[in-house]
């Protein structure tokens, strides 16, 4: 039996054009539970006992828990939005930075032949500061910082110069105070990914960085 415009061919109705969406869309768990108070209510109303009838303040209070429901839920969802957002503009930034400088934070570098400028920030001062590069084979190359105040302490690390060869070697700064500050090393961001836990960067003499390590943007 066919339909045309929500009218059989027998003159019956099969119900309006409005109804159809309406019946494709899957309410959410919240929709159904406001939709179960008012069955609720309406049943409670009908049949409820004439010589003791139910206190409207219950009915106030189911009201108000629906509310409730509704409440959170619709900040859930808010806070989803404002989650994809703020990934989606990451994302953005992140891509903007090709071909740009960037400075990030590292334990690891991955040197060739070129030199990497860096810079460390003490809090305290240091009659010893020193720069240790661990290669892959677990062999140290120190270098020496010298005396340093507190505060920011710029260092170069010229591979052909110490005779170290390419390869990936982990970076680390001790003090003659105890204090182990942060390595920040500056490079040029060749391509940025997109994985599941954000954007990450591939900077020139260091590898993939995540986009939260990097601590300041634009030339050193």
């Amino acid at each position: 039996m066919s339909t045309v415009n929500g009218t059989s061919n027998n003159g019956g109705t099969t119900g309006s054009d409005s109804d159809l969406p309406r019946a494709a869309v899957n309410l959410s768990e919240a929709t159904q539970l406001e939709n179960s108070f008012i069955s609720l209510m309406v049943a409670q109303i009908k049949y409820q006992d004439p010589t003791n009838p139910v206190d409207s303040t219950e009915f106030l209070n189911q009201y108000s828990a629906m509310s409730q429901v509704k409440s959170m839920e619709n900040m859930t969802q808010l806070s989803q939005n404002n989650l994809v957002l703020m990934d989606n503009l990451q994302t953005l930034t992140a891509a903007g930075l090709v071909g740009q400088e960037v400075k990030v934070r590292v334990d690891r570098l991955q040197l060739d032949e070129q030199p990497i400028d860096g810079q460390i920030q003490l809090e305290f001062a240091s009659a010893k500061t020193v720069l240790q590069l661990t290669d892959a084979n677990g062999q140290k190359t120190e270098i020496q910082l010298g005396p340093q105040v507190a505060g920011s302490v710029d260092f170069r690390i010229d591979p052909k110069a110490l005779g170290l060869r390419p390869g990936a070697y982990q970076v680390a700064v001790t003090t003659e105070s105890g204090e182990t500050p942060q390595v920040e090393v500056a490079g040029l961001v060749g391509k940025v990914r997109v994985s599941a836990d954000g954007p990450v960067l591939e900077v020139e003499g260091v590898g993939s960085v995540p986009f939260y390590n990097i601590v300041e943007f634009g030339p050193a």
